[in-house]
């Protein structure tokens, strides 16, 4: 009986350090990301800047963009849950979410540099509320893949018993809950993020 209170507690820790482990690590790709405008080249930002106000002035909202939208975001979480069955997979899911944390930073930044105060505005309409949630979605997913590689690794090559059963109805909870948050981002991203965009006139 201790060695099951104790063995949940030893797994409960582990959780909590590869949740802060990604937590810090997406902040600070995050940080990366938003100052690494400062450090390339003016020809280069001044690239990003006319493809920034031909985003803006093109803006879609409707189906289209929707539909755009979905099939990017949800390519990226069957990556991310693919990968956690892979058990070679942690490197690559690591990098998808750092990743994806620095172009977060990576954008605030270039629209805030673009459209200076008006960029403040367009960050918290149109990056802000649905891409923020979206990089919490693939937080949870990240760590979940990850769990789910080191169960795997463990019960093939140091023979420990797990209930894979139990673990696999788990993640695709887990992949469900990520697909039916996906879908409410993107409903906000292509319609209403769009449309307030468009709103006022930016």
């Amino acid at each position: 009986m201790k060695k099951k209170i104790f063995t949940s507690k030893n797994t409960s820790n582990n959780q909590k350090i590869l949740y802060f482990i990604l937590i810090g690590l997406a902040l600070f790709t995050f940080i990366l990301g938003l100052l690494f405008v400062f450090l390339i080249s003016k020809e280069n930002i001044s690239y990003i800047e006319e493809s920034l106000k031909s985003y803006f002035d093109n803006i879609n909202i409707g189906f289209n963009s929707f539909f755009k939208y979905l099939f990017n975001n949800y390519i990226i979480i069957f990556i991310i849950w693919a990968l956690g069955i892979s058990i070679i997979g942690i490197p690559l899911v690591l990098f998808i979410f750092l990743f994806k944390s620095f172009i977060f930073g990576f954008s605030i930044s270039s629209i805030i540099s673009t459209f200076k105060l008006k960029g403040i505005l367009i960050s918290f309409i149109h990056l802000i509320p649905g891409k923020l949630l979206y990089l919490i979605v693939l937080l949870l997913l990240s760590f979940y893949s990850i769990s789910f590689s080191i169960k795997l690794f463990k019960s093939l090559f140091l023979r420990k018993q797990i209930n894979f059963r139990e673990s696999m109805d788990k993640y695709l909870k887990i992949l469900f809950i990520c697909l039916l948050s996906s879908l409410i981002i993107t409903i906000y991203d292509s319609f209403l993020a769009n449309y307030l965009v468009n709103l006022f006139d930016i």
